[in-house]
């Protein structure tokens, strides 16, 4: 259906219908600064296979929604340290969602998020929790982590290497930090998969959106939206907590936190996983999202 358009305010939350209508509603977040596009369309299938009707959108910031060029930020883990604010909070960012849900008629959805996605998809529950039947978490921190907990949650070494890179203007460097992206975040036990990577970029180029691997002031602003709203213990919606073994980024300890913070969450680590979700784990991934969803219907069966 393409792109569509949603404000919130100000901002402009550019969002897409991925199909299943008629299904289980399911908006799907992705991680820092990236677009909606990082979602892969077999990973999409396969959560349409299962009876969703799915629904994308870019945060703010990335992607085709409103970027804030002109608020200045530094580089990603600065900016959290400082925890000064840049240019909206996490509650904004929150709004976004609900923002879209409005848009698309649902009175309410299940969330799955993944990376800084899924510390956001928290967050929404935890502010709108009339709006979320249920949240599934993919390899994130804690929502209400503070910057020294982040910082223990995150794989620093990964951080500073992926900093360094360094790559041409135009479209051939955005396919090659699109790439080197994707490599360093793959899952070891898997093939690394370069079509899929190339995929990524081409759907963002077809788009005409700037690529935001490389805007490390768009990911400053966003890890700098601070969040003062409600602790994660007082999320009651049911949750399932994936993670991966061997992920580059989030250290598995963060997974660990999140569902031990949550009454009833399912945690799920698989092994020899990266920061990614390998083709050959999607519908693993989709099952799981599929068993949250009858988790809560079963659950309103027994109050009916």
């Amino acid at each position: 259906m393409g792109t569509r358009y949603v404000r919130n305010g100000e901002v402009s939350i550019a969002f897409e219908d991925l199909g299943g209508a008629g299904g289980r509603p399911l908006l799907l977040v992705m991680g820092l600064g990236v677009s909606r596009f990082w979602w892969q369309p077999g990973m999409v299938a396969e959560l349409v296979e299962r009876g969703f009707h799915v629904v994308a959108y870019d945060q703010r910031d990335a992607g085709e929604s409103t970027r804030f060029d002109a608020h200045v930020a530094g580089h990603p883990l600065v900016t959290l340290l400082r925890g000064r604010r840049v240019a909206y909070t996490a509650e904004d960012m929150a709004d976004d969602a609900v923002a879209v849900l409005d848009a698309l008629g649902w009175s309410s959805a299940y969330l799955f998020g993944h990376s800084m996605g899924g510390a956001l998809v928290q967050r929404i529950a935890l502010r709108h929790p009339d709006r979320v039947r249920g949240v599934a978490v993919s390899g994130a921190v804690p929502s209400d982590a503070g910057p020294l907990q982040v910082l223990r949650y995150v794989r620093l070494g990964f951080v500073a290497r992926m900093s360094r890179l360094r790559f041409p203007e135009g479209p051939e460097g955005d396919l090659a930090a699109g790439l080197a992206l994707a490599r360093a975040v793959a899952s070891p036990a898997y093939p690394f998969d370069e079509d899929a990577a190339r995929g990524v970029v081409d759907r963002e180029r077809a788009a005409g959106v700037r690529s935001g691997v490389r805007d490390a002031t768009a990911q400053g602003r966003q890890t700098g939206a601070p969040w003062s709203g409600a602790r994660l213990a007082a999320l009651r919606v049911p949750v399932v907590v994936l993670h991966g073994d061997a992920d580059q980024v989030v250290r598995p300890s963060a997974a660990r936190a999140t569902a031990a913070a949550v009454r009833g969450a399912r945690l799920v680590i698989f092994p020899g996983v990266g920061h990614d979700l390998p083709r050959e784990l999607w519908p693993r991934v989709a099952d799981e999202v599929r068993a949250l969803a009858e988790r809560v219907e079963g659950r309103q069966a027994e109050r009916s």
